[in-house]
């Protein structure tokens, strides 16, 4: 028997799926994570598995992982300590950034502080034009003057950005020569080696990004590589991407910038199997882990992509499953400031010491103690048996608030939840408006530990008429790393009219792309099974400040076809801005090329119908609306294809509760997905 291995390593826990490759059964576990061991959860979980479901070490022939080393040491500040060497006259970038508000909605909000601070951003005498060629050759001594700089700074690496290095990479290849002579072991990163695009800040905070991360990552992989050799996995581990693919890990050592958001995306392309699966045409997917919540869209089963996207506090400009953090998570804590005002995080209790209910030390209230004071949870163990929760202790840490709010504990905890749902309802309003979308055309698709917790509440209040809850909710982020594709994005800088003069240049860099996505893909993935190109551009109407990426076809590029390419411009303007102008020339900005292999899928097959009612475990008593209601309990794996159930209700599981208010119906479709439909516009009613 072989089988194929996923896991996804959040701050509460360690998320594991393992798919029989022979029969398509599919295994979940959780297991805690361990924040001062990194790395430890991993081998727990094997040892788990084995012990749960006898799954050898020796039976594991792929194995897949998602982890936020990478994400949490920009978010915590502890990369290293770098310097950043510029073009001279050009060492305010990172300050500068693009001179936007961080918070367009609060007039007193303030840029972050960056990475690399202002007296250890240095510079070198070059300067090379924008069309590549070399205006002032690079000065040695300067390239000398900076690093003792730099070395006296104690900088443990240095990143390296020059103006219109994306055009000719020439002198920041030197500086990186000269700098490997001069003081060999330091690291060197070049902005054009990492991501070589136009635009000088999106390159250089990118470049910077993944030098503060570059050296822990690269520590954690090779941890991970010895600790399953030692545990006798001999399948070369694989990382999940931010771009919903997945790449070897010792890629992933000097290309992380790539994983940094490795973990969310894996939920989404877990989510938007689970919206195919149930045949949702348009889906929000609602991860909510122990530390945070996030938000995609999902619509023909796919997920939407693009750049930008926030790590931390600094946006990154690769290409990514377009991801939004929209509130906190399970873990998040509760307080109540000086003015008597509640609020919900942003700090967590973490794994450790985790909520006050799951009795590992900590006092402080949290979301799920809430939930758990109210008597959604505490019904059982959670987390696989991981976590016995403790009510009397909830309802202990939830009385502090409720004595500041003058409330009583049930009124409290109540409170809390509804504090946290009108954040993420704040949140998905605002995402809502910018991508022009109505929520209430939409379905809710809940998961992680805590997702099918709130989701219904959250969908109440943005009126959404349906809630889908996936057969594994708590570990469809390990599911998605599972089923990811291989991947990988190329680009090059153009910068010229889509013209007659300008076809020849534009199939030989497609042409020089293609052989690099070809190469990667073959010779340094190894991957020998049946692999796509996907060729775009970015584009845009000559005048115009920014562009939009349009997909385009190989035939077409290499027909030389520019009418062609041209409509596919005109035609993805319509539907983004809906208007197009086909008599205005067109500028192309940079070309793109996107490697796909195909992984394996798993076979979900369908259930039996079956004809009998549904019975609860038994009643429970939870606080729900403003009072104490006996609602019943089920047990989803009592739950099967047909199964319909009114609501309210609770629906207790390995991974997660469901919690229903009043307002809802429930049944269970094909693929043992629950799905709850709401019949009234209020929940009370």
């Amino acid at each position: 028997m072989s089988y194929r291995i996923g896991v996804d390593i959040g701050g509460t826990f360690a998320d594991f799926c393992a798919l029989d490759e022979a029969t398509g059964r599919l295994a979940t576990l959780k297991v805690l994570s361990t924040p001062d061991e990194p790395g430890r959860e991993v081998i727990t979980g094997l040892e788990e598995l084995e012990r749960r479901f006898k799954i050898r070490p020796d039976e594991i022939a792929y194995f897949t992982h998602g982890t936020t080393v990478g994400i949490n040491s920009v978010i915590q500040r502890k990369g290293i300590r770098l310097c950043l060497i510029t073009t001279e006259h050009f060492v305010d970038v990172l300050e500068l950034a693009r001179l936007k508000m961080p918070d367009p909605y609060h007039l007193m909000s303030s840029r972050a502080e960056p990475l690399v601070t202002r007296d250890r951003v240095l510079s070198v005498s070059e300067r090379m034009l924008a069309d590549g060629s070399v205006e002032q050759p690079l000065d040695p001594a300067s390239v000398r003057q900076a690093l003792a700089r730099a070395q006296a700074l104690g900088a443990e690496g240095i990143v390296v950005a020059l103006l219109h290095a994306y055009r000719n990479p020439a002198h920041e290849r030197e500086v990186k020569r000269l700098i490997g002579e001069w003081a060999p072991g330091l690291p060197v990163f070049c902005s054009s080696e990492i991501w070589p695009i136009i635009r000088e800040y999106e390159r250089t905070t990118t470049a910077t990004i993944h030098g503060y991360v570059q050296p822990r990552v690269a520590r954690y992989l090779a941890s991970l590589q010895q600790a399953l050799k030692a545990g006798g996995v001999a399948a070369e581990p694989m990382v999940t991407k931010s771009n919903g693919g997945v790449m070897t890990a010792e890629l992933g050592k000097q290309a992380c910038l790539q994983m940094l958001l490795s973990g969310t995306a894996a939920g989404v392309i877990g989510a938007s199997l689970a919206a195919r699966q149930a045949g949702l045409d348009k889906a929000l997917s609602l991860d909510i882990g122990g530390t945070s919540a996030d938000v995609a869209i999902i619509i023909g089963g796919a997920p939407s992509y693009g750049i930008g996207e926030k790590v931390g506090e600094f946006p990154i400009f690769i290409p990514t499953v377009s991801v939004t953090s929209i509130g906190d998570g399970g873990g998040s804590i509760a307080r109540v400031n000086e003015f008597g005002v509640l609020s919900v995080g942003p700090e967590s209790a973490g794994s450790l010491p985790g909520p006050a209910c799951y009795g590992r030390g900590g006092t402080r209230p949290t979301m799920t103690d809430a939930f758990a004071a109210c008597g959604y949870i505490g019904h059982g163990n959670l987390g696989y048996d991981a976590v016995t929760v403790d009510v009397a202790k909830a309802r202990a840490a939830v009385a502090a608030i409720g004595e500041k709010l003058g409330r009583g504990i049930d009124q409290a905890a109540e409170a809390v939840i509804q504090v946290a749902v009108a954040g993420m309802y704040r949140e998905v309003s605002k995402l809502a408006s910018r991508q022009g979308i109505d929520p209430r055309e939409f379905a809710l698709l809940a998961f992680g530990g805590a997702g099918p917790m709130l989701g219904c509440f959250l969908a109440r209040e943005l009126g959404m008429k349906q809630v889908l809850i996936p057969t594994a909710p708590g570990v469809l982020s390990a599911l998605g790393g599972l089923i990811a594709d291989i991947k990988n994005d190329f680009i090059s800088t153009a910068y010229y009219p889509l013209a007659a003069p300008g076809l020849p240049r534009l199939k030989r860099e497609f042409e020089a792309l293609a052989e690099q996505a070809r190469r990667w893909i073959t010779q340094e993935q190894k991957f020998a099974g049946t692999y796509a190109l996907q060729p775009s551009a970015d584009m845009r109407y000559q005048g115009q400040s920014f562009e939009i990426e349009v997909p385009l076809s190989m035939e077409a590029i290499l027909a030389g076809d520019l009418d062609r390419i041209a409509a596919a411009f005109h035609a993805e303007h319509d539907r983004i801005y809906g208007h197009s102008d086909a008599k205005m020339p067109v500028h192309l900005i940079s070309l793109r090329m996107v490697v796909v292999g195909a992984s394996p899928q798993p076979r979900f097959p369908t259930q039996p119908k079956r004809s009998d009612q549904p019975k609860p475990i038994k009643e429970i008593e939870v606080w729900l609306d403003g009072a104490r209601r006996r609602v019943p309990l089920y047990r989803r794996a009592d739950l099967g294809h047909g199964h319909r159930f009114a609501c309210p209700c609770v629906i207790a599981q390995e991974d997660t509760t469901t919690c229903v208010p009043a307002g809802f119906e429930g049944h269970v479709d094909a693929y043992g997905n629950i799905v709850l439909t709401r019949t009234s516009s209020n929940g009370t009613e």
